[in-house]
């Protein structure tokens, strides 16, 4: 059990890290049109991957947690992120920030999703 949750917090504290690194912006951000789309892509997928190993920590404890519980608490993790990211002087603008947050509840839906496909118990 402890494994799950061991794995959920350190790959969330890395992601958290690394959306702190003006490198990794610089390396994730190729020129040209796609680059929002790119690394919006990249934070959805993100999102899903700390959502899936957090609802295997709570699937491991013996609770099952459904899609909106995911999706909710994974956009809350998104908005811990704006929050570090402004204080870390990241100025993008309440739109943006809101456009993270809505990633973070897609990739959190998008674990549910996943989980729901992988695990033996359903969700709710």
């Amino acid at each position: 059990m402890w494994l799950w949750w061991a794995a959920t917090a350190i790959v969330a504290t890395a992601l958290l890290l690394l959306s702190l690194s003006d490198t990794v912006y610089e390396l994730t951000s190729p020129p040209g049109p796609l680059q929002i789309l790119l690394r919006k892509a990249y934070s959805v997928g993100a999102f899903a991957l700390v959502g899936y190993l957090y609802g295997r920590s709570w699937q491991a404890s013996g609770r099952v947690r459904g899609w909106l519980y995911l999706a909710l608490s994974i956009a809350g993790y998104s908005t811990l992120i704006e929050i570090v990211q402004a204080i870390d002087q990241s100025h993008e603008g309440l739109a943006w920030n809101a456009v993270d947050v809505a990633c973070g509840f897609i990739g959190g839906a998008l674990a549910g999703w996943i989980y729901s496909l992988t695990s033996s118990r359903p969700p709710p």
